[in-house]
């Protein structure tokens, strides 16, 4: 058996001894060390250019104004309404924070700061060591200015890449700024636990002091939270602060920060806590901030911790008053009584736009506790907008074709088109025909279906697509009459819609942002957008005669502001029948010349459950209304030139029958044969095409 091994033994060493001279042969013969060294020294090469280049290009010569500056939001009155900021405290020179603390924290994170290049090569080897003990990078050691570019210009993971950025990006900064500002900057963009950052409000979150005003002791709880600010901060870890505490004002002594004496009384000193700190309120009006930070992502390709950190200037079309005003309608409680059986109250959600310029002027996206860049009902829902789609699929359509706007509409029960779509009107009522502004003020659903189907369904989604609303095929029918659009839209997109009412057929775009500028003055967002012409002049202001007629005695009776006259249209989308009676999408849409509003009210998710056992003109007109009485005395209070449809119908028969004007009754024989003329028209195209 032995001789067995012995033999296996040999002939192995035999072949290890042939192939290590083979291979030693191969690896001289192709020179396999040069290429190692060479193919190294071209990562380290790459690797350096490309981390230079990051460094060159990280904006480190602005890094300053970026820190100091919050993101100011600019209204459009050019008056600064607010602040984004994220991990932003209060910005204070190096000459406003006491030396203890500097002494503290170059004693405790780096002692030989005011000397070095900005790196550690000792700490390099320890990162190394961890890679190679435990399998990651696990930190420690980072100077002063190394921890300013993991903070400030960096993410938090440790990773080798990551720790390169931070080396090449660190010699930049230190190339670029005074030791005095990095120290500056360091400080004030620290993180010092509960929600506090900087050292002028960790000042005053824990002793109720100026940073300049700091002593040993309070300088080294300070500087004890940078390694961990929730374990060793002193309002929920006091033991923990005061072990750390002295541990910094030891390391403060062995730097000659400190005498003997000093440290030792510092040591014997209480925490003597005490909390000054106001958080600032400079986020007041959320739904728009939130909507600005949206737009300038998905639209302008900006990143969330650029548009918070970076000092940007945005100028918006934010009217403070009117935001103020609508927020204020939306804390009454008292509005918003209507409940599910669980207790669930419906949410609602509207929008101001200028219908000039298209920008938006005040939003709000929902009742009760805002949650950051949480949903915004008043611009990302998607609702069926039930009949206040009928002005812009019905009747802005019928106008351009030549209908007038007292042109008479059947409004008997009948089934239309190729599937016999059968419409009822939700009040019962029932008649040969109606006048057209009658039957738009009051909301029937037969004169609408019947007119759609007389133009053509066609001709329908062309206008609603006109007006900037997408129609899917699925929704080309004549149920698009009544607001059936299965994707739905949201208040923003219906807002828009109406600004060409308002503007003479003019589609504004609507937009929150005009305009950013960055922390170094350069115009990095120009918004130039300009209006597009959707309808004539004439059709817009035919169209507000009749939406007139919806707040003076029609559907939106309830929802008109008082001392003010608003065009508009409300709609209701109805429940499965099953429920019984309700609804679970209300509208109301208002405009002046000055502003158009679009408000919406219902549950997140309908179910049998819950929906509104109402109708818009009951539950969601009377925030409408407190809205609008709110928000219209900071308005232009410009007054429409048209005049509501059914007074222009008055006046036109009482000077028919007070006159016997044989002209004014051949004038209106000629638009009776002009407006059959026109709807036979429309039915030959439809059967042909």
């Amino acid at each position: 058996m032995n001789t067995f091994f012995s033999k296996i033994a040999k002939l192995f060493k035999l072949f290890m001894e042939k192939f290590g001279n083979r291979f030693r042969r191969f690896w001289k013969r192709y020179q396999i060390t040069r290429w190692i060294i060479l193919i190294l020294a071209s990562i380290f090469l790459i690797l350096s250019g490309y981390f230079t280049y990051k460094a060159k290009t990280a904006d480190i010569g602005v890094l300053k104004l970026q820190l100091k500056e919050s993101t100011r939001v600019i209204d459009s009155e050019g008056n600064e309404a607010g602040k984004l900021y994220s991990q932003k405290g209060t910005f204070v020179e190096l000459n406003e924070i006491s030396p203890n603390i500097q002494n503290a924290v170059t004693s405790t994170e780096d002692k030989t700061f005011w000397t070095n290049s900005g790196f550690s090569i000792l700490g390099y080897a320890r990162a190394a060591a961890g890679l190679v003990l435990h399998g990651r990078i696990i930190g420690g050691g980072s100077t002063i200015t190394q921890q300013l570019v993991k903070n400030s210009l960096l993410s938090q993971k440790q990773t080798f890449l990551r720790k390169a950025a931070e080396f090449f990006m660190a010699v930049e900064v230190n190339k670029t700024y005074s030791k005095k500002d990095i120290m500056t900057m360091y400080l004030n963009n620290a993180y010092f636990g509960n929600g506090v950052w900087g050292v002028e409000d960790a000042s005053m979150k824990y002793f109720g002091v100026h940073a300049s005003q700091l002593d040993y002791s309070q300088s080294a709880v300070i500087a004890a939270m940078l390694r961990s600010p929730s374990y060793y901060n002193p309002i929920d870890h006091p033991d923990n602060a005061i072990s750390r505490r002295n541990l910094v004002l030891g390391l403060m002594f062995n730097n000659k920060k400190l005498t003997k004496e000093q440290a030792l009384q510092a040591k014997n000193e209480k925490l003597n806590l005490k909390d000054r700190y106001q958080v600032s309120n400079s986020y007041k009006y959320p739904y728009y901030y939130d909507a600005i930070i949206d737009e300038a992502i998905n639209k302008y390709g900006l990143k969330e911790e650029d548009i918070l950190s970076k000092g940007y200037k945005i100028y918006t079309s934010l009217n403070q008053d009117y935001q103020t005003q609508m927020q204020n309608t939306f804390d009454k409680s008292w509005l918003f009584t209507t409940s599910a059986a669980d207790g669930t109250t419906p949410q609602a959600a509207s929008v101001a736009i200028n219908p000039q310029s298209g920008g938006v002027a005040a939003i709000v996206g929902g009742i009760g506790d805002h949650v950051f860049r949480g949903l915004n009902r008043a611009t990302q829902i998607k609702r069926q907008p039930g009949s206040a789609i009928k002005p812009l699929a019905v009747y802005t359509p019928a106008i351009e074709s030549g209908y007038r706007y007292d042109s008479l509409l059947p409004n008997q029960l009948k089934s239309y088109g190729k599937n016999n779509y059968r419409p009822s009107n939700s009040n019962g009522r029932y008649s040969e025909t109606i006048p057209m502004y009658k039957a738009l003020s009051e909301s029937d659903n037969v004169p609408a279906v019947a007119l759609l189907n007389k133009i053509g369904v066609k001709k329908g989604v062309n206008s609603v697509e006109n007006f900037g609303i997408n129609v899917d095929k699925s929704d080309q029918n004549l149920a698009l009459a009544l607001g059936g659009l299965q994707t739905g839209v949201s208040p923003l997109q219906m807002a828009q819609a109406y600004t060409a009412f308002a503007n003479d057929g003019k589609l504004a775009t609507a937009h929150f942002i005009n305009k950013i500028v960055d922390a170094d003055g350069k115009v990095i967002v120009d918004n130039n957008q300009t209006n597009k012409q959707v309808i004539s002049s004439r059709t817009a202001k035919t169209m507000t005669s009749m939406m007139l007629g919806v707040f003076n005695n029609g559907t939106g009776y309830t929802a008109k502001p008082a001392d003010y006259t608003i065009a508009g249209k409300t709609g209701d989308t109805e429940v499965p029948s099953s429920y019984g009676f309700g609804t679970k999408d209300q509208w109301v849409i208002g405009y002046t010349p000055d502003v158009v509003v679009a408000s919406w009210m219902g549950y997140d998710k309908t179910d049998e459950n819950h929906f509104m056992k109402t109708a818009a003109y009951q539950t969601l007109a009377p925030v409408f209304k407190d809205e609008m009485e709110n928000m219209l005395p900071y308005s232009n209070e410009t007054d429409f030139d048209e005049e509501d449809a059914a007074t222009m119908y008055a006046n036109k028969k009482d000077t028919k029958s007070g006159s016997g004007n044989w002209i004014d009754d051949l004038q209106d024989n000629f638009n009776s044969v002009k407006d059959n003329a026109t709807q036979w028209y429309n039915s030959a195209k439809n059967f042909f095409g």
